[in-house]
């Protein structure tokens, strides 16, 4: 008997839309991906988008205004399983390399003016699980679309919890045969940052920024206090940490720190 399809919507907030152009560039197997569920809503894909009951939902981008904060509640009411696809959706991404610092209000009406928006409730950026709860999370800027499709397979037959790769950027640089940047003296961010890029960015001579999130237990004390020792200051580290990753350094760097 054939498993019934399920319902399946893609959604997207403040972002490049580059995790869901990512699937539909998969051009050999967007077609298989719409005929193994009923995709609901996918607006960058499809016109005929419905606000229904899901069993999977996808939000892509980070929460940037009250009215984001509505709508990703509205998705997570009506939604059994609620998938952040992304770092801007899981960590907050770039326009969050600032969270939790003093002067968000300054540094926005620097960029927008104190009238700019008239149909939104600006806020600072926050990854989608301050305001809702996230059964699972796909990193990448933009996602891997490999790892994609993996997860897909898995949630389509009813396994919730794939397991993507727990091990550092490191270990695809040394399969590669490639020079240990760091040991170049460059800010690389290889042994902090989750592998699934193919260390794509060390393989051009290229340092990791970490767009593919931080991989579990990374030993950021380690890496802060091996870069102090070849010279860069405090405020780069602290930048290049955060740049594609606000939240999922906050803590880490509080403890460094002290504060952020």
């Amino acid at each position: 008997m054939d498993r019934e399809k399920l319902n399946v919507g893609l959604y997207g907030l403040t972002g490049c839309n580059g995790d869901q152009l990512t699937i539909i560039h998969s051009e050999d197997r967007i077609l298989d991906f719409f005929g193994s569920a009923n995709i609901k809503s996918f607006s960058l894909a499809k016109s005929d988008n419905e606000d229904t009951e899901l069993d999977i939902a996808f939000v892509e981008g980070s929460v940037s205004n009250q009215e984001q904060a509505e709508h990703v509640k509205h998705i997570r009411e009506r939604t059994k399983f609620l998938v952040a696809l992304g770092n801007c959706a899981c960590t907050g991404g770039v326009q969050a390399m600032m969270l939790g610092a003093k002067g968000w209000d300054k540094r926005f009406r620097q960029v927008y003016g104190d009238h700019f928006f008239s149909n939104r409730t600006p806020i600072e950026s926050k990854p989608i699980d301050v305001f809702v709860e996230v059964d699972y999370k796909i990193p990448g800027c933009p996602v891997n679309p490999e790892q994609v499709l993996y997860c897909l397979a898995h949630f389509l037959r009813g396994d919730k919890k794939p397991t993507l790769p727990d091990f550092p950027v490191c270990a695809e640089c040394r399969w590669k045969e490639n020079d240990c940047l760091l040991l170049k003296g460059i800010l690389c961010l290889g042994p902090l940052t989750a592998s699934g890029c193919g260390a794509i960015c060390p393989s051009h001579n290229l340092p990791c920024m970490g767009c593919q999130g931080p991989v579990d237990e990374a030993n950021v004390s380690s890496e802060f206090n091996l870069l102090k020792e070849k010279g860069f200051t405090t405020e780069e580290i602290k930048r290049r940490f955060r740049i594609h990753n606000g939240s999922g350094m906050m803590e880490p760097l509080k403890k460094i720190l002290g504060v952020l």
